[in-house]
């Protein structure tokens, strides 16, 4: 079993940039591809950002191409997700999440899930 916490959430000014961390306990984190989903008001949890267990291969939804970038360090146990030129619609708790065994694609694939962090994103 692995444990995820998310740190670095807040509310910024459209324009700015926040840089949120997930950090694992438990399970080694190199044992899992790790997925950043973000979840609005209402609406469905959704995959933004996707990266590989080894780091070498990454995935963005369109919506943050180009302004989102993902990273890890399995020394530390830790992927990280910077987010730039924020927007208002990037407003949403943010969940840091893994699948056993299966790379993270969709909310329902996914087998832990850390707690969230909220980013708010003003006009």
């Amino acid at each position: 079993q692995v444990h995820l916490v998310e740190t670095g959430g807040g509310l910024v000014q459209a324009g700015g940039s926040l840089r949120l961390s997930c950090a694992a306990s438990g399970r080694t984190l190199s044992s899992y591809a790790v997925g950043w989903f973000r979840q609005a008001a209402g609406k469905e949890r959704k995959l933004v950002a996707r990266i590989s267990r080894g780091g070498g291969g990454s995935y963005y939804a369109d919506s943050v191409k180009g302004r989102f970038t993902i990273s890890r360090d399995n020394a530390k146990n830790t992927v990280w997700l910077q987010m730039n030129s924020l927007k208002p619609e990037d407003t949403a708790v943010y969940f840091c999440a893994v699948a056993e065994g299966a790379v993270p694609t969709t909310a329902a694939g996914v087998d832990y899930w850390g707690q969230g962090t909220q980013v708010t994103v003003s006009s």
